[in-house]
């Protein structure tokens, strides 16, 4: 028996993270497909508690498509979108583009990241972090493409422009669900 009969046999911890059955139908509903493997790492991290893509879950997807690990890590960390790290329930995005920096973005995501006690792992060159407890994920980027409303934020994908620090606590603090 290779490697490879091995390591589809033994999934590999997959099941400490998405249930093998879930995931072998997710990569056989995309076989022949164009971009098969967006499609199969897409709905995987969708599945995926935290909404990441673990080591593990890579090498079966690997083993299994036939894909090497390196071409797989070569997508993921080219589209953004991926996580390799767990997320938290919740997403806030603050643009740091142009625009949104001279309106004040750069406080917004302060204010945020002291309000989780997490200011350190923004200045180390990582544009975000995950709460401890997983309710959050900060993140940063470039440009959204709303500059004429800057500063602008996404929370859990909604859109909000203008933003003001006490309108970012009142956001957080109702997507918390008052909690904090």
């Amino acid at each position: 028996m290779n490697n490879s009969e091995l390591a589809v046999k033994d999934p590999l911890n997959v099941r400490d993270y998405i249930d093998q059955k879930k995931l072998d139908a997710i990569i056989n509903s995309y076989e022949g497909k164009q971009g098969k493997l967006l499609g199969i790492l897409e709905k995987t991290q969708q599945a995926v508690k935290f909404k990441f893509l673990p080591e593990e879950v890579l090498n079966y997807i690997s083993v299994k498509t036939n894909v090497p690990l390196s071409r797989i890590y070569s997508v993921i960390t080219f589209y953004a979108f991926f996580n390799l790290k767990p997320q938290g329930e919740h997403t806030i995005i603050v643009c740091r583009g142009t625009a949104c920096h001279t309106k004040g973005s750069k406080n917004l995501l302060d204010d945020v990241a002291a309000r989780f006690g997490c200011t350190n792992e923004l200045e180390g060159g990582e544009p975000s972090f995950t709460t401890p407890d997983k309710k959050f994920t900060i993140r940063t980027v470039a440009c959204f493409g709303q500059c004429a409303l800057a500063p602008v934020i996404s929370v859990d994908g909604t859109i909000h422009s203008n933003v003001t620090s006490a309108q970012m606590r009142k956001i957080v603090t109702k997507t918390a669900g008052g909690g904090r």
